[in-house]
Formats: C-alpha cells, structure tokens, sequence
C-alpha cells in the first residue's frame, strides 16, 4: 500500500496527499473499529459463554439468587452454542469505554511515539491491519488488534525508511506482550488462592 501511496504522492500535489488521505482515514478507522469489535469482542464473549454454560452443567449456577436468574445460559446458547444478547451488549460495552478510557496511550505510542505518521501512512496501516484482522475473522481466527495495527505500522514506517521506526520502543512492545501472558496467569492464580484460603471459592 505504502508503494502505491508513494506513486501517488510523487505525481501529486502534497497538500491534496494530505487531504485526500486525511478524509479517506475516516473510513479506515472506521474500518479498523468494525475489525476491532468483530475479533476482539468475540474472545471475549466465547470465554465467558463458556464459563457459563460450564458452569451451568456442573451445576454451579443451581442456587443463583433470583437477580441474578440472567447468568442462566438460555437453551439456545446450551443447544446451538448462541451468545445470549445481554451477553452481546455488555462485552459491546466493555470494550467501547475500554477503547475510550485507555485507548488514547496506545494511540500516543503507535502515533507519535513509534514513528511519526501521516494521513496516508495511518490509511495504509488502518487498512492493512483491518484487512487482515477481517479476512482472520471470517476464518474463526482469534488475533490480538494490538499485535496487528502494531505490524502494520511498523510496516509502514519500515517503507519509509528503516530508521523512520524508533525500535527503541518496539523494544518495549514486544517485552510487554511477551510478558502479559504468564503476568496474567500468575495474577489469576494469586487471587483464586486468596479467595479460595476465604472460603469464597
């Protein structure tokens, strides 16, 4: 994409570049946002489906108080597997405020921090990433947004030139998404033992 843009801003004007891509943006991150909710909120929703219907056949669910009567999966999600709409709206929700309250570091970081971009640089990453992201989801596979718009911005910085990328920081991302994953288990573990030494669990 970066070549094609490149083409295009070498036979045009950079001012009409900027704001052709600046308007075209619009509808890649809107783009990337759909991929975003398709993919991401997906996991969510399956893990926690999951846990309820197991927990439902175990009988785990049986003495529920009657506000909470809605954790019962309905017979649809226990015969044909089919999230529940609470279930819809809430990881929906979630994941919106999520985006909105913390979104904004990440943007910094990817934006400014990891290489400077331009409208059509943030086009072809958004598009990029969103594309794949897309194409993952309609085969039933689970990707990380973050690991995506992260490559693909990398991509284009690389196509800038190799030192465009301040690798300094990709450094960091990749210690940090190397590290989540066994940070979180041990997280989780900590607090089952605390609430299992409770009798909670």
């Amino acid at each position: 994409m970066m070549l094609g843009g490149g083409w295009l801003a070498r036979i045009a004007r950079p001012r009409w570049v900027n704001g052709f891509f600046g308007k075209a943006q619009i509808v890649s991150a809107a783009g990337m946002g759909f991929a975003h909710g398709m993919n991401d909120a997906q996991k969510t929703m399956g893990i926690i489906a999951l846990t309820l219907v197991s927990a439902q056949s175990v009988g785990t669910l049986d003495n529920l108080p009657g506000w909470l009567a809605f954790l019962h999966p309905s017979p649809g999600a226990l015969a044909d597997g089919d999230d529940d709409t609470w279930l819809n709206v809430t990881c929906a929700l979630v994941m919106a405020a999520g985006t909105a309250a913390g979104g904004w570091r990440i943007v910094k970081t990817l934006g400014h921090k990891l290489v400077k971009l331009h409208p059509i640089h943030g086009f072809a990453a958004e598009t990029s990433a969103a594309s794949v992201i897309m194409a993952a989801s309609s085969l039933g596979i689970p990707v990380s947004t973050t690991h995506n718009i992260s490559s693909a911005i990398m991509g284009v910085g690389t196509a800038k030139r190799l030192n465009a990328i301040k690798w300094g920081v990709v450094h960091k991302m990749i210690w940090a998404w190397i590290l989540t994953i066994p940070m979180s288990g041990l997280i989780a573990y900590g607090l089952f033992r605390v609430l299992h030494g409770m009798g909670l669990v």
